[in-house]
């Protein structure tokens, strides 16, 4: 939900198509906290709602920074923020969520592209003031194309700046091959995660991504099926082309969404029995294989009833 009033306070060209904003409490009173892989709503008008990862100093409760990659023919919601998005308006943002937390480690290793660095920024900051060991890699089209870049440089000058055009793609097999016992990160365009993802498989690595966009899905074989509400003994019937937070809401129950395409983790809820089709973009391979939550908005049932802790 995006409550919180927020005051533009800066705004800078840090790339090629991307800008980034300053954004600080309308009442100047403290913001929320949050940690390195958090990322904040953001009501973008008749475009709905996005989410952008913060990418500046946790520590700094004053001030949040986001940026944000202008595709004029995208979904209208960068569009928007381009034009409008000035020193002074203010925005409704929501507090933030983080589905791509960094876990405590010795190693670790940090792959990114294009505005996929935004997250990735205060994770090689906070290893790096942990005394983890750690490495970046971190490609796009050019230079130019590379937010953050200077900064990047100056303050972490082993950081593996590599633009397509001079080095071409990620060596992402030789980097994952070196990688050692480094837990890994990345995020970026869904080319590059699907690239990593699969070198990761064949090397049986686990790997944390976050996608600002869903995953493809199949919906061919979407079929009906029927949710038991725990608390209140009631079942209703999803179909084909219905999403379980589209039943939810006409039957009268609340459920907080945001993103509506699995996302964002808003309406992540405990399934207490039943096999999920899990069809977001959050939760890992892990989670999925445990089968305790899914996300409402997009994923469905693999069984004939799905019982969900509401």
């Amino acid at each position: 939900m995006t409550d919180l009033p927020v005051r533009i306070t800066a705004r800078r060209d840090e790339a090629t198509a991307v800008f980034a904003l300053e954004l600080a409490a309308v009442d100047g009173a403290e913001l929320p906290p949050w940690s390195p892989g958090a990322h904040i709503d953001v009501a973008v008008g008749a475009a709905g709602v996005r989410q952008y990862s913060l990418c500046g100093d946790p520590a700094d409760r004053r001030r949040w920074r986001i940026a944000i990659l202008h595709e004029p023919s995208g979904r209208g919601g960068s569009d928007l923020l381009h034009r409008t998005a000035t020193p002074g308006v203010e925005l409704r943002v929501s507090s933030p969520r983080n589905n791509f937390a960094l876990e405590p480690d010795e190693r670790y290793l940090f792959i990114a592209g294009g505005i996929g660095i935004t997250p990735i920024l205060p994770m090689a900051a906070a290893a790096e003031t942990a005394g983890a060991h750690w490495e970046l890699y971190y490609g796009a089209r050019t230079r130019e194309h590379m937010a953050f870049a200077e900064d990047i440089a100056r303050d972490f000058p082993t950081a593996n700046l590599l633009p397509q055009d001079v080095h071409g793609l990620l060596p992402l097999g030789a980097i994952l091959d070196e990688r050692g016992d480094a837990t890994v990160y990345c995020c970026g365009p869904e080319p590059l995660l699907s690239a990593v993802e699969t070198e990761a498989a064949r090397r049986g690595i686990a790997v944390r991504t976050e996608r600002f966009v869903p995953r493809a899905v199949d919906t061919a074989s979407d079929r009906p099926f029927d949710i038991r509400l725990a608390r209140d003994g009631r079942t209703l019937r999803v179909g084909t082309r219905q999403s379980i937070v589209d039943v939810l809401e006409a039957a009268g129950v609340s459920v907080v969404t945001s993103c509506r395409e699995g996302t964002c983790g808003s309406c992540e809820t405990p399934v207490l029995a039943g096999e999920i089709e899990h069809r977001d973009s959050i939760l890992t391979a892990d989670e999925r294989s445990r089968g305790e939550t899914m996300m409402l908005c997009v994923s469905r049932a693999g069984s004939d009833l799905l019982v969900l802790d509401l």
